[in-house]
């Protein structure tokens, strides 16, 4: 399924070294300013700038210029669907001739060829988390109609490995790099100005939506909200009060607070040693840097799909 949401939908398209990547947007409401200047921002953020990754190859080459094909008239939207692409000006597909014949561990080329008996693989193709791109231009749209309702929603990153002082990340992250290793990280996530009633009960709770969204992102490995996990340690009289901004599936006019746990990215130069290879690395030692966005831009997709057709 390459479509999310019912209202307010979002179709993604391409492949991580094929010619573009990019998406169509249907349910903007007509006569909505766009503010290009802060897309582009969340693009440079999910690139890597603006973060403290040591080295981001991703920052350094990708040039996410966006080609707006339809839906929109002098910065203005038109009401009918907003189709988009970005080229992949950063293709390199000879860097992953070697994998022609080999499964990365961790990655999903072993089940692609399963199910479907082929395989782009060069740096994953659909499962590549370039797709995501589309998603921050699609959830970005989202962020910015709620924010015109008094919604705001901002992600942060909480903890790497088992270091959560930030100030302390980056050297963290250096010293991972330096061992030819990566690590894992926990976002959370906050939205703010959400009025009581959003949700609705059994199959569509909120926390149900916010989970099935935000565990499609690349890499992410766990969701709790409110008291969540760390809840179970806890009496029933010591939690009370942390329902996270939700109660029965419904937001109780609270900020809505809930994070997300992304694993440490499976390639790095120590697994490709296993694997005999010697070849360029283009992964992050730390996916969970650049998924702050992501993670921002699938909430809101979830939040303007509930709040345009209440």
């Amino acid at each position: 399924m390459n479509t999310f949401g019912r209202n307010f939908t979002f179709t993604s398209f391409g492949e991580s070294h094929g010619e573009a990547v990019g998406g169509v947007i249907d349910g903007v409401p007509a006569r909505f300013k766009i503010d290009f200047e802060s897309i582009r921002h969340d693009l440079e953020r999910r690139a890597g700038k603006h973060t403290i990754l040591p080295h981001s190859a991703r920052a350094d080459h990708e040039i996410d210029e966006i080609e707006w094909l339809s839906g929109i008239q002098d910065g203005m939207t038109l009401g009918t669907p907003i189709a988009f692409l970005i080229r992949n000006s950063n293709q390199r597909p000879q860097d992953y001739e070697h994998l022609k014949e080999v499964f990365r561990e961790g990655h999903a080329d072993w089940v692609y060829e399963q199910k479907y008996g082929i395989r782009d693989y060069r740096g994953g193709g659909r499962a590549s988390a370039r797709e995501t791109v589309a998603r921050v231009v699609a959830g970005n749209i989202a962020k910015q109609i709620l924010q015109q309702k008094g919604v705001t929603i901002e992600a942060e990153l909480v903890q790497i490995g088992e270091q959560t002082n930030p100030a302390l990340f980056a050297d963290y992250l250096q010293e991972m790099q330096q061992q030819g290793d990566s690590i894992g990280g926990i976002i959370q996530c906050r939205v703010r100005g959400l009025e009581v009633g959003t949700g609705e009960p059994i199959f569509d709770k909120l926390q149900a939506r916010l989970a099935y969204a935000i565990l499609s992102i690349n890499a992410c490995k766990g969701f709790d909200y409110g008291s969540g996990f760390e809840g179970v340690a806890k009496k029933g009289s010591e939690i009370n009060g942390f329902s996270g901004g939700i109660i029965g599936g419904i937001s109780d006019g609270t900020d809505i607070i809930f994070r997300c746990v992304f694993k440490p990215t499976p390639t790095t130069p120590l697994s490709l040693q296993k694997l005999g290879i010697t070849a360029p690395i283009r992964s992050d030692v730390c996916v969970a840097v650049r998924a702050v966005p992501i993670v921002e831009a699938m909430t809101a997709l979830v939040l303007v799909d509930y709040q345009l057709f209440r």
